[in-house]
């Protein structure tokens, strides 16, 4: 079974507490391992880890496959000799409730500097080896990522669509100047990629011994503005002039009378077919190195997507194209094996790791009645299961498809997600009849309502119950994570306070997660926890 009944929590790292301005892949990233096994859990579910671009969103990824390098952790720089203690002393005053992008990005790139160029001088043969491996083994997207993350310092971060046009279309003569130009910055820009790796699989390591599996995510589109649309142009549904033709969006629907213009640009997937979805294998491939499970954003297009003229003034003028469907994953699976992932053998009981390529399908949105006939077949086929969301349970009647009730087994229930307000920060500003329905269905007071829809959640059927930091520690509105189609702050921005999780709140919810037998099973008692983290070091080695 790939989704035995567990469940687990949604913390992107930005949000983990710390002294430098955003959360990391530091101590914090270990000592939340440790207190999700404190209370029983099994997933630590974190946004796409992509660098972002404007607007600071991690569902507009600079690249497909890299790495943020906010995420590096200066005190691990520092325990690998490329900081010195005095660089990490007389910090700025940043903000410990929310991140400052705009200072916390000038200051952190600039000791991400100073560490490379101390790498530059002292690093040891050892890790200029590790290093020069790992160029080696990730050239297929590391070259052009950091030629492109390496054109865009140089031309102040525009779009790549705005350089000069030699660049832009990728002439050969232009290209092989910028490389021999920039020489040195691409370098850097693959000591930052080595860094983000070492440290997000030395943190993933960590979890997988301690049987915490991690929930990534893959936004299913790209956005304009990223290396993979730059890199791969005849990818991508441009014209001659590299300038979008067909775009995202979604239809007309009872919050938008004129549907929402997204603006990614659509794939071609007649080319990507004729290639063997080549690109979306590998994409997989990076997916399932970063994580152990991966949430695919908008899932639906896979089926059928909404498709926008780029001359449109608003999406109302789109129609409905069918997308890659069962061919894409049928190549994924041919291409990937049943397993993607270098994982430790399942325990004897059946964990369900190991049990080949496991997806989330994100299948909200508004739905004709043959459009969920088809993604239905399309999640059924390869045991793909969709989400449902708490938060959308209470405003009808009890046929609703988010009520517990209603779930068979092969759902992820999350109480909310990134994109909704925290449970508290949604019952303050629901209407009367949601708070009457809510109330009666849950028998509850609602005095406590983050852990009224925890516990609804975990009581319910579905395989896999998730649950946000937010909600644990029972926050408002000020802690939502993002409100969609706002740009800039207080998106992205929320970060926990230090030692918010208490053991309090890991027995509470161990106690929750025992009740409703979302606990692993004991392992073996011939198996030792130092014996099976060897193993599976070994195994991912």
């Amino acid at each position: 079974m790939k989704f035995p009944r567990r469940s687990g929590v949604v913390l992107h790292p930005t949000s983990l507490p710390g002294p430098y301005g955003i959360g990391d892949l530091g101590a914090p990233a270990f000592d939340f391992v440790d207190w999700l096994v404190q209370a029983g859990q099994s997933y630590w579910q974190v946004l796409p880890l992509s660098p972002t671009g404007y607007g600071d969103s991690p569902y507009q990824g600079l690249s497909a496959f890299a790495g943020n390098p906010m995420l590096i952790s200066p005190e691990k720089l520092l325990e690998v000799g490329h900081l010195h203690a005095s660089d990490l002393e007389n910090l700025p005053a940043f903000p410990r409730a929310g991140v400052d992008f705009g200072w916390i990005i000038s200051w952190k790139m600039e000791l991400l500097q100073r560490a490379y160029t101390n790498f530059k001088t002292r690093g040891t043969r050892v890790q200029r080896a590790a290093f020069e491996q790992f160029m080696r083994d990730n050239a297929a997207w590391l070259d052009d990522a950091a030629l492109f993350l390496a054109l865009k310092e140089t031309h102040d971060r525009r779009a790549w669509y705005d350089w000069e046009p030699e660049i832009r279309s990728r002439e050969p003569a232009a290209m092989a100047q910028a490389q021999k130009t920039l020489a040195d910055e691409i370098a850097r820009q693959k000591y930052l990629q080595w860094m983000f790796y070492e440290q997000w699989l030395a943190l993933k390591a960590y979890a997988n011994a301690r049987d915490i599996d991690i929930i990534g995510d893959i936004p299913i589109y790209v956005a304009r503005d990223c290396c993979d649309v730059w890199a791969n142009p005849h990818l991508f549904a441009l014209d001659a002039d590299l300038n979008p033709t067909l775009v995202s969006g979604v239809p007309p629907d009872y919050f938008s009378e004129d549907g929402q213009f997204w603006g990614h640009p659509l794939y071609r997937w007649d080319v990507m077919e004729r290639e063997g979805y080549g690109w979306w294998i590998e994409r997989f491939r990076s997916a399932f190195t970063q994580c152990d499970v991966v949430r695919i954003d908008h899932f639906r297009a896979f089926y059928n997507y909404w498709e926008v003229p780029a001359t449109a003034k608003t999406a109302r003028e789109g129609k409905w194209k069918y997308g890659a469907g069962g061919k894409l994953f049928h190549a994924v699976n041919a291409a990937l094996g049943d397993d993607p992932r270098p994982l430790q053998p399942p325990d004897v009981q059946g964990s369900g790791r190991g049990s080949g390529v496991r997806i989330i399908a994100e299948d909200l949105g508004d739905f004709d009645a043959a459009s969920r006939a088809g993604l239905d077949a399309l999640l059924q086929e390869f045991s793909f299961p969709g989400m449902k969301i708490l938060q959308f349970a209470f405003g009808g009647t009890a046929e609703a498809a988010f009520l517990p009730h209603n779930y068979t087994r092969e759902w992820v229930v999350y109480t909310g997600t990134h994109d909704n307000d925290t449970a508290v920060g949604w019952w303050n500003s629901a209407n009367e009849y949601e708070k009457h329905f809510t109330r009666k269905y849950l028998n509850t007071s609602a005095h406590d309502i983050a852990w009224d829809l925890i516990r609804a959640a975990w009581m319910s059927v579905a395989n896999t119950a998730m649950t946000t930091a937010q909600d644990i520690l029972h926050l408002g509105n000020e802690a939502r994570m993002n409100l969609p189609g706002v740009l800039g702050p207080p998106n992205w921005c929320w970060r926990m306070r230090e030692s918010a999780l208490t053991r309090e709140l890991a027995e509470r919810l161990l106690d929750m997660t025992q009740v409703y037998a979302r606990v692993k099973p004991a392992k073996p008692a011939s198996v030792s926890p130092e014996t099976e983290t060897n193993e599976t070091l070994a195994t991912q080695a």
